[in-house]
């Protein structure tokens, strides 16, 4: 019998593009990763390719993104780069061969979404949009109490993810912040197909770019979703409601305990009749109010972007099923497109 150990997986060989805002967090997660080995960092700011250089010295840098897509030795590219860039960057990718991951948002139309998707299909490449949130370890724990039924049937979920600043001039509010709500909401709710989708938004300081929205999704079941966005609010808020039949659910991302669960709900009373059913009484339908215990779980956290690194890892090295896959992506962007005002 041979009892050698299997040889290791030769580690993949990284590239990132964009340095900016975000980047330096997945540049952090990707260079711990003992996955991979990243090989090359593109920037177009020489600041920030010196700060690469700084902080980690075997990471080659350029401002040619071309050099990546000629070098054979490079597997995947993570691109968090404006999101105008991201369609055309995805294909060139994809053309050469290389796996993707696209920060949010995934593309800026529908139609883009599916040339990327289209083109991992012929490269058989990963490509996965970088929906962060769904690998957060409280969203996932709120996902498993819908789909036990503790919450009852979902009636309702708003959102509200505001701060003051940072403003944008690439995207509004809504493509900036929404993404992420969008991407949690069709998570929880098993990516169902909306029935209709409207948005109000106002633009106070850049002409043509909102920064401040309020979006509306209704999906079948009346089910609704309300999320509102802004970067000119005084507070920082990071906060997901979900209200169903039997309890509700808080899920703040700010907070020290991230979920509270609280058996709160209104019920119709029953009335004594032949069968003990609701029959309805002369006067007007009484109800009851329940306001039960407040739960707060315990949740081992880990960093989201470290288990999202490793699971577009695992899509590429062992061929597992994409969680925010093009097709995850498409309805978030869809949602997103059809918003009208």
């Amino acid at each position: 019998m041979d009892n050698a150990s299997p040889t290791p997986k030769k580690p993949l060989v990284v590239a990132q593009a964009g340095i900016g805002y975000w980047g330096p967090n997945i540049l952090r997660n990707l260079v711990a990763n003992g996955r991979c080995r990243v090989k090359t960092a593109v920037d177009f700011s020489e600041e920030r390719r010196h700060f690469v250089a700084k902080l980690y010295p075997a990471v080659a840098t350029t401002a040619d993104f071309a050099e990546v897509l000629a070098d054979p030795e490079i597997d995947a590219v993570v691109l968090a780069t404006p999101a105008s860039t991201h369609c055309e960057l995805a294909l060139r990718c994809l053309a050469a061969g290389k796996h993707i991951l696209v920060e949010k948002p995934f593309a800026t139309s529908v139609e883009e979404v599916d040339r990327i998707a289209a083109a991992a299909r012929q490269a058989g490449r990963v490509a996965m949009a970088a929906h962060t949130f769904i690998f957060n370890d409280a969203v996932r724990y709120l996902k498993q109490l819908i789909a036990s039924g503790e919450l009852g049937e979902v009636r309702y979920i708003y959102s509200q993810r505001l701060n003051l600043g940072r403003i944008r001039p690439d995207v509004d509010a809504l493509w900036n912040f929404a993404p992420h709500d969008v991407s949690i909401i069709q998570y929880l709710l098993g990516d169902p197909e909306p029935v209709s989708v409207t948005r109000q938004g106002m633009a106070y300081v850049q002409p043509g770019i909102e920064d401040v929205v309020f979006l509306h999704v209704v999906y079948p079941g009346k089910v609704m979703a309300h999320v509102h966005v802004s970067w000119l609010d005084p507070h920082k808020v990071r906060q997901m409601t979900v209200v169903g039949t039997k309890k509700m659910a808080v899920y703040d991302d700010v907070a020290e305990n991230k979920i509270e669960i609280y058996d709160k709900g209104i019920e119709p009373k029953a009335v004594l009749g032949q069968r003990m059913d609701f029959d309805q009484p002369p006067g007007p339908q009484q109800f009851t109010h329940r306001s039960g215990d407040i739960l707060i779980p315990q949740i081992s956290f880990r960093e989201p972007i470290k288990v999202e690194i490793d699971h577009f890892f695992d899509c590429i090295l062992e061929g597992t099923p994409c969680l925010t896959g093009t097709d995850h992506a498409r309805e978030v962007v869809r949602i997103l497109s059809a918003a009208k005002s």
